[in-house]
């Protein structure tokens, strides 16, 4: 299965796998709210702060993730967040999203990446080596909603010690709906 960071002219298919992909697990109302959140994420955040990662099969994208930057005021190691993770709904099960993070987390490492995080299914992302973090240990930009989703992982040969400083993410994840 070819992975892929090319967004050039892709990027109403990778908005609508989103969508379509949220809409089917969540509903039509958390399928838009995905939906714009790519759409914005695509538009509006610059390149050095922003990864994606596509996972591609007979041309179609049946798999996505989005990492953007998460800054700490008083910390100079480098953070990305994966967020939204999207694996069309026919396509789940087949291990698709684990192949995609792994390769997604393995370019951050590459790229010199110091940790990652995200915000989600703590059994799902235990199996690509994200584990439970507090708040204490990285502030959220906004008070998380699911504490117990919060995880990350140390993409370098040091263990993960907390972060210091508040927080800031880029513009399109600048709101508390989506923590």
């Amino acid at each position: 299965m070819p992975f892929s960071t090319d967004t050039q002219g892709r990027e109403e298919a990778i908005i609508e796998l989103f969508r379509a992909t949220f809409t089917a697990s969540e509903g039509a109302g958390e399928g838009a709210l995905i939906g714009d959140l790519v759409r914005n994420l695509l538009a509006s955040t610059a390149q050095p702060d922003r990864f994606v990662f596509t996972a591609e099969e007979e041309g179609a994208i049946i798999g996505g993730i989005l990492c953007s930057r998460l800054t700490y005021e008083q910390d100079q190691r480098t953070v990305f967040v994966l967020a939204p993770v999207a694996v069309a709904t026919d396509q789940q099960g087949k291990g698709i999203g684990q192949r995609l993070l792994t390769h997604g987390l393995a370019t951050l490492r590459s790229a010199g990446v110091d940790i990652a995080m995200t915000y989600g299914d703590p059994g799902y992302y235990a199996k690509v080596g994200f584990k439970p973090i507090s708040e204490a240990d990285a502030p959220a930009p906004f008070t998380l909603q699911q504490p117990e989703g919060w995880l990350a992982q140390s993409l370098t040969d040091r263990a993960m010690t907390a972060l210091k400083g508040p927080s800031r993410c880029v513009q399109a994840l600048n709101d508390p709906v989506f923590w």
